[in-house]
């Protein structure tokens, strides 16, 4: 467009000039070799220009000329280039599409027709090309040279990376790992992996560090870096209670700022405040958690943060809880564990029956049961009370990975993920229906022969193999109804007459239609 533009200004400008000349005739003279010519100023002008594109136009043709070699080598060059980034394309579809022997054959026709310092993709298809093929080793090697390319080193880190996860070597995966997230540090797989090692082994001021540089290259939320600072936080907090109860401290409160809804950080931070003989502090800390989302741990600290205090006086401050967060279930928990304590039954009963109507759930049947036994011993009410509880669900607790837990822990102990654990009710699972070893399954059972016409006919269907679970009493259902089987087997054959010889016999649809009563096992 820029050029468009100047090409119409040159034009106008030139008409502007000719003009300008035709307007104000004169003559030009010019002597050469003894001789005179005299020409009028437009005709001087125009032969002019001619000259200076005559001398351009030959100036172009000897350029071209003179560059025609490499203008033709250029052509074939970038025909040939072309041809070998098609390849490249087709390659990497196939190798995505998993046809592994059109991914190698593209991989050699690029190899072929572009350079693999030229065009790095190339190692990344003869890689992908050797995995589709089942060479995981030579995968391997060829990942490994492209640690020596900066360009591609990440990529070869990443491939190192699946290539060990594949084989189980966690060790190995977690050193690509941290050499990608030192590099990198917003690759995801990286820094979760390396995050996993950092905290297995307690450096948590290394998964801090890790965190932050996930923060700033916002890799992830900032609610998201709060939460795991907390969680890393708290941990840190956790380790160093007895070591360095001042940076513990300091590790809790922030935690407790950054999450105050935590019950794990705002329960540590508000017991190290508490060994410091600031009990408000604590108690503000536990308030505000207590507000957010109550917590037996909280409850506890909060009911004895005084060692002093008197089970009337513990009793006032689960009362304070409870005003706090009125209707809930944990709010009356704490109030009847407390006035059980203070030996106040009618306020125990009366509050843990509420929990148990706001809440029905194992450990509210519990605490009724120590009441009633503390208060009347009556035992039949308490077996009452204690198999309500069995049937009653369970009460919450730290859950991670299947993994059921009393005390809150930053990582799970089955994946090694951090801030796995969640405050739930573990879910029920029904126990195995079968003890032995193999399964045991009922025999299947074949269609009666058609049976002449009769009045009591049975028919026993069975369609099709069908498997039962065998209980755990040693088999005696199966028994039953294997004796019940043979039973009907021997009613349906003692029940078939003979058909006479010019008989044929009663079709299956028509005695299925006339039999008033049908036997079916299943």
């Amino acid at each position: 467009m820029i050029r468009l533009l100047v090409f119409l200004a040159v034009v106008f400008a030139l008409g502007l000039g000719f003009a300008w000349l035709a307007d104000r005739p004169g003559d030009m003279l010019v002597t050469f070799n003894g001789y005179q010519y005299q020409v009028t100023l437009m005709v001087a002008a125009v032969a002019i220009v001619a000259v200076v594109a005559a001398v351009m136009i030959v100036w172009w043709l000897i350029k071209s000329l003179w560059n025609s070699p490499y203008t033709i080598s250029r052509y074939f060059r970038v025909r040939r280039r072309d041809r070998g980034y098609q390849a490249l394309s087709t390659g990497m579809i196939a190798a995505g599409a998993g046809d592994g022997a059109l991914a190698r054959k593209k991989t050699k026709e690029a190899v072929k027709l572009i350079s693999s310092d030229q065009e790095p993709l190339i190692n990344l298809l003869d890689a992908q090309a050797s995995l589709l093929e089942g060479d995981h080793k030579g995968a391997r090697e060829k990942f490994e040279r492209m640690l020596d390319d900066p360009e591609m080193r990440l990529l070869g880190l990443r491939g190192l990376y699946l290539e060990a996860e594949r084989l189980g070597d966690r060790n190995a995966a977690r050193h690509y790992a941290g050499r990608a997230a030192a590099v990198a540090p917003q690759l995801a797989w990286a820094a979760e992996s390396t995050l996993e090692e950092l905290t297995e082994r307690g450096d948590w001021d290394g998964a801090l560090k890790l965190v932050e540089a996930q923060k700033s290259t916002r890799q992830i939320e900032r609610d998201a870096a709060n939460r795991r600072r907390a969680v890393l936080l708290t941990a840190k907090a956790q380790a160093l209670v007895d070591s360095d109860p001042n940076a513990a401290r300091t590790a809790a409160l922030e935690a407790n700022k950054l999450a105050p809804d935590f019950a794990p950080a705002a329960v540590v931070a508000a017991d190290l405040v508490i060994r410091q003989n600031d009990v408000r502090k604590g108690s503000k800390i536990l308030e505000a958690a207590w507000k957010a989302e109550p917590h037996p741990d909280i409850a506890e600290l909060y009911t004895h943060a005084r060692p002093g205090d008197a089970v009337l006086d513990r009793l006032n401050r689960a009362r304070k809880l409870q005003e706090l967060k009125k209707n809930h279930a944990e709010s009356s928990m704490a109030v009847a564990r407390a006035a059980l304590d203070a030996q106040d039954f009618a306020t125990a009963r009366r509050e843990a029956e509420a929990a148990i109507r706001m809440d029905r759930r194992e450990g509210a049947y519990l605490l009724l049961a120590d009441i009633e036994e503390a208060e009347t011993g009556d035992q039949g009410k308490v077996r009452q009370l204690l198999s309500k509880a069995v049937r009653a669900p369970r009460d919450p607790a730290w859950v991670a990975d299947g993994v059921i837990s009393e005390r809150w822990a930053p990582v799970s102990p089955v994946t090694g993920k951090l801030d796995a654990f969640t405050w739930r009710a573990p879910m029920e699972r029904l126990g195995q229906l079968i003890d032995s070893d193999t399964d045991v399954a009922v025999p299947a059972i074949t269609a009666a022969p058609p049976a002449a016409p009769a009045e009591k006919a049975i028919d026993i269907v069975a369609d099709a193999p069908v498997e039962e679970p065998v209980s755990a009493n040693g088999g005696e259902k199966d028994k039953a109804v294997a004796e019940t089987v043979g039973e009907a087997e021997t009613i349906g054959q003692g029940s078939e007459l003979p058909p006479l010889p010019d008989d044929p016999g009663v079709a299956p649809e028509e005695e299925a239609d006339k039999s008033p009563r049908r036997f079916r096992l299943f």
